[in-house]
């Protein structure tokens, strides 16, 4: 007897013949059963129609879907907004611009309005000063007339305002204001220029002395009048544009001259 004999096999034992018969016989009854079934059925059967359904959204995705429709609301009523305040602040900048232009327009007008009416305190103020000399000057002629007081009363005018028809004290035509000056010493005078040309003594214009009226166009039909005041000017009220002032003769010839005084 071999030495190994009694020392049992590692391998493990092999199945039965019979036992893998039978696993065979069972297996090719049961493909058997089906082939069978399915030869039976009946010809005409209409194929097996599946419906397949599609996935619908889960919970999760649909709460996700409804966050983002609520995020893009939001975003764009923030837009709005926003463009509603940037507006807003557009036209409240608009208006405070408006309103600062405005006060510095007022008071820079009001600045102007004080200047000028200052001015006009002081030109009063200088017109009352020579109306005061011309009052002292006309008492010391003794009635006997006085170029100097005709020609202190115009200068005493100077800057005021031509208006036609008008006789003082602040405006003047220029017939009026030749009247208003020889009134002060007792020349009276006619109050149009055509007869101013005629009154006195004609003089011409080549020998011309300070109180002597000038006068332009033909003597008796003259359609201005003013008086020298030496070294070759005049003093009239000149037009709407100048007013009363002083003008050179030289510039502005006159036609003839007439001596009162």
């Amino acid at each position: 007897m071999s030495h190994t004999a009694h020392i049992p096999s590692h391998r493990k034992p092999r199945r039965s013949a019979s036992k893998l018969a039978l696993r065979a016989g069972v297996a090719g009854g049961v493909l058997s059963t089906i082939a069978v079934a399915g030869a039976a059925g009946p010809a005409n059967a209409e194929p097996v129609t599946e419906t397949i359904e599609m996935p619908t959204l889960t919970s999760g995705l649909s709460s996700a879907v409804a966050k983002s429709a609520d995020a893009t609301q939001q975003a764009a009523l923030g837009y709005e907004l926003q463009a509603q305040e940037d507006s807003a602040r557009t036209t409240a900048e608009a208006a405070a611009k408006k309103s600062k232009d405005e006060a510095e327009r007022k008071a820079e007008a009001k600045a102007k309005a004080e200047e000028a009416a200052k001015a006009k305190a002081e030109e009063r103020a200088s017109r009352s000063s020579g109306r005061t000399t011309l009052s002292t000057l006309s008492s010391s002629s003794n009635g006997s007339g006085s170029a100097a007081t005709v020609v202190a009363f115009l200068k005493a005018q100077l800057g005021d305002a031509y208006v036609m028809g008008a006789t003082g004290p602040n405006s003047w035509d220029c017939s009026s204001l030749v009247q208003a000056a020889f009134r002060q010493v007792g020349v009276d005078l006619p109050r149009v220029s055509q007869d101013q040309s005629l009154a006195g003594t004609q003089v011409g214009t080549s020998n011309l002395q300070v109180g002597d009226i000038l006068y332009w166009g033909s003597a008796g039909s003259a359609y201005h009048t003013g008086v020298y005041i030496g070294d070759g000017k005049y003093l009239d009220a000149a037009n709407p544009g100048k007013g009363v002032v002083i003008q050179d003769l030289s510039g502005y010839p006159a036609t003839g001259a007439v001596r009162v005084l």
